[in-house]
């Protein structure tokens, strides 16, 4: 009788654990961000325990299990409408290498090593760190590398400057500007910060996208 009811559970939680990331949409465990992982963790703490206790409710791991989900989502939409939210909880990309060099002060701030940034480039076959143009430490901790060309040219790399509407201070410190520039530049257009949902630098230029637009 236990093993039919260890079988039982085990089979059940299968399905209602597919069904319930279905749901909040996951496809693989690389896209996971920090409060997906621990859900993630709590969901297999609840089943485990429930396979195990199998004299307890089933109802009793459902209904927790159904609660995460729902946070799941609403703590989804709440990021969606707030990056200051989505910064806090999920990160935010970091400049590791910039023209070839490394950016030693953000590999610390991120306490990001020597060996992992080196084992991420032999992971994707690259050899020197002087081959990479830039490469971003991303908030699920991979790393995305954008390589030189092949004449070994430098290229401009689109710097968003405003993002949601807000003013991203390390990307106008990189680029060497400040808000009071980038004021300026929106006020040759007929624009102020709040009417911009995305606005990024490349070259000489300001590429807008409005919120009226979207």
């Amino acid at each position: 009788m236990e093993l039919f009811s260890v079988i039982f559970r085990t089979t059940f939680f299968y399905f209602f654990i597919v069904l319930a990331y279905r749901i909040m949409g996951k496809r693989e465990i690389g896209q996971l961000g920090i409060i997906d992982l621990i859900v993630s963790i709590l969901i297999a703490e609840l089943v485990a325990i429930s396979i195990e206790n199998i004299k307890d409710s089933i109802f009793l791991t459902i209904l927790p299990i159904a609660l995460l989900v729902f946070l799941e989502l609403f703590l989804a939409f709440v990021s969606i409408k707030s990056r200051t939210f989505r910064n806090l909880f999920g990160g935010k990309p970091s400049l590791i290498i910039v023209n070839g060099n490394v950016n030693y002060k953000e590999m610390v701030r991120q306490r990001y090593s020597m060996d992992d940034l080196l084992l991420s480039l032999r992971q994707k076959e690259i050899k020197s760190i002087e081959d990479v143009e830039y490469a971003f430490l991303e908030p699920n901790g991979k790393l995305s590398i954008f390589q030189y060309n092949f004449f070994h040219t430098k290229s401009n790399y689109p710097m968003p400057v405003i993002l949601d509407g807000e003013i991203q201070m390390r990307a106008l410190e990189y680029i060497k500007k400040n808000k009071s520039w980038l004021e300026k530049e929106l006020a040759k257009k007929g624009l102020q910060i709040k009417d911009v949902f995305y606005a990024f630098k490349k070259k000489n230029q300001i590429y807008i996208i409005r919120k009226s637009s979207l």
